[in-house]
């Protein structure tokens, strides 16, 4: 997009209003929008972005909450940090060890990173994800953070106006990355909570959708460069098995796409009943020049605050072309030597701290999921990741996004910060990711401010129904399947000639579909 000009808010409201694959996050109307007379027309436009995502936390910084200081300020359920582990992290990074100021620290690296951290990122990598040969140093990229990742690889692998397919619900995040420098658009691989076709559980992710998705975008003339897959997945915590991955990576082979894959989250699975599998894993990449792989210590060791994120690719080409841009994108000397020094600490990775962050994610996690089932909220229950996606279509007067957002504001004026599905592009209005990788006092606050804004709102749906026809509305229930944990005590509307022993009954069957209650009650048991 070219400089100022007097047609730039004609131009740019005409780009809001079409554009379709930019995550506005809804909270940004097109019409309101004053055009600044400081900024080129591509300022603006990141002007917009950093506006429309900024709400809540805008709100959240000016009002945080504080045990002693602001007992009533805002709770932030919506940022994806996980607040677990600061005792364990500062511990360790204030030992000895980590201490170094030698001269190469403190002068310009090379720009993919020093080869001493690279070489640790590869032995790294090798290690956690079962990689079938030793990774190679010369095929690891260093840079502050994933999301310059997403920025840097959009803008080598895609030219501007070019699209690159994601299926949603993701992290809406993304959308800035790879449209603020490169121009890059998202196609949209839509995800329902239906189960239908060859789907086994909500927002399965499949060969056929995304299919759909690439060749509708060709359609209409987008040309698609890239696909993007987090696993785990942001904001279902989805894991894909090894059969899934080689499926999604054979597509994009057969349609010449790059594929970029996010692993941020690969430590991060704290049930031992799942287990995480790494595309560095595979024993054969469908296409290794086209496969781009990933991950970075925010998530998985709780330093968000600390960036630095690393890529894995064997095309030298993409490499060097994103080195080119880590002159903007590095990571200082000191924090290099840091975090080699950290990856290169197997046993306190091993012993210590993994034991300790999967013992504390499962236990946050068993709170608020035992917190919505006592609520009557279906939910995806999984085991990677610092959240759940959750349903609260039954709490919308309609299924629209204005609805949402309603619910969104309603919460955040009771002091509880989350995040809306529009933020994931999610298709059905309704469906929020809360994170709960948080401390006990502020999880018990937070979800007790939540139960008060659903009660709530369940009384003035009932006093408005009164006043209204009965009608049967299935669209707000979610699918009865073991992947969506529903135990109820909250009752759709039932017309009067419903009987309420048939109600009950109804209730308890579904209460023990929905959960364990029959494996813990057994008849021997009684005995």
């Amino acid at each position: 997009m070219g400089g100022g000009g007097g047609g730039d808010q004609q131009d740019m409201r005409a780009w809001l209003l079409s554009e379709r694959r930019g995550n506005m996050h809804s909270l940004c109307n097109p019409s309101d929008f004053q055009r600044s007379p400081y900024l080129s027309a591509r300022g603006n436009i990141a002007n917009i972005f950093r506006g429309s995502a900024e709400e809540g936390y805008k709100a959240y910084h000016a009002d945080k909450y504080d045990e002693d200081k602001n007992p009533n300020g805002i709770i932030n359920f919506g940022t994806s940090e996980n607040k677990l582990c600061f005792d364990l992290m500062s511990k360790r990074l204030t030992q000895t060890d980590m201490n170094l100021m030698e001269p190469p620290l403190l002068q310009y690296p090379d720009w993919k990173g020093h080869m001493f951290l690279r070489e640790e990122v590869a032995r790294f990598l090798t290690h956690y994800c079962k990689a079938p040969a030793p990774l190679k140093a010369e095929n690891v990229i260093v840079l502050n953070g994933c999301g310059s990742l997403f920025s840097a690889l959009a803008t080598v692998l895609c030219d501007p106006g070019e699209a690159v397919l994601i299926a949603t619900p993701f992290y809406g995040g993304i959308t800035q990355s790879v449209f603020l420098y490169g121009n890059v658009k998202l196609v949209y691989a839509y995800l329902d909570s239906k189960i239908t076709g060859t789907s086994t559980r909500p927002f399965q992710l499949t060969v056929e959708k995304l299919e759909k998705a690439l060749q509708d975008a060709r359609a209409e003339g987008v040309p698609v460069r890239a696909l993007i897959l987090l696993s785990p997945q942001n904001p279902l915590g989805d894991i894909y098995s090894l059969s899934e991955l080689r499926d999604y990576l054979e597509f994009a082979k057969r349609h010449e796409l790059h594929v970029i894959v996010d692993e941020i989250y690969m430590l991060s699975v704290f049930d031992e009943s799942a287990t995480f599998h790494s595309v560095l894993g595979m024993d054969r990449l469908p296409d290794p020049q086209r496969t781009h792989v990933m991950w970075g210590i925010s998530k998985d060791f709780a330093v968000s605050g600390i960036r630095f994120g690393t890529l894995y690719t064997e095309n030298q080409d993409v490499a060097n072309a994103v080195a080119s841009l880590c002159y903007f994108h590095g990571v200082c000397g000191p924090v290099q030597h840091k975090v080699a020094q950290l990856l290169r600490d197997r046993d306190w990775i091993n012993q210590v701290y993994l034991r300790a962050n999967h013992a504390r994610l499962k236990a946050a996690h068993t709170y608020v999921t035992n917190e919505l089932k006592t609520l009557g909220v279906p939910f995806l229950n999984r085991s990677a990741g610092f959240f759940v996606w959750i349903d609260f279509r039954k709490y919308l007067r309609t299924g629209t996004f204005e609805e949402e957002m309603l619910l969104w504001r309603r919460f955040l004026d009771n002091k509880v910060l989350l995040s809306c599905g529009k933020a994931f592009e999610c298709s059905e209005p309704g469906w929020f990711r809360i994170i709960f990788a948080d401390k006990t006092h502020r999880l018990q606050l937070g979800m007790q401010r939540i139960r008060k804004v659903l009660e709530e709102r369940e009384q003035e749906m009932l006093a408005e129904e009164k006043q209204q026809p009965c009608q049967s509305d299935q669209d707000g229930k979610a699918d009865s399947t073991d992947e969506v944990i529903f135990v109820s005590h909250h009752q759709e509307p039932t017309c009067a000639s419903s009987s309420n022993l048939g109600d009950l009954i109804g209730l308890l069957q579904q209460q023990m579909r929905s959960s364990d209650w029959l494996q813990k009650n057994t008849a021997e048991q009684f005995a």
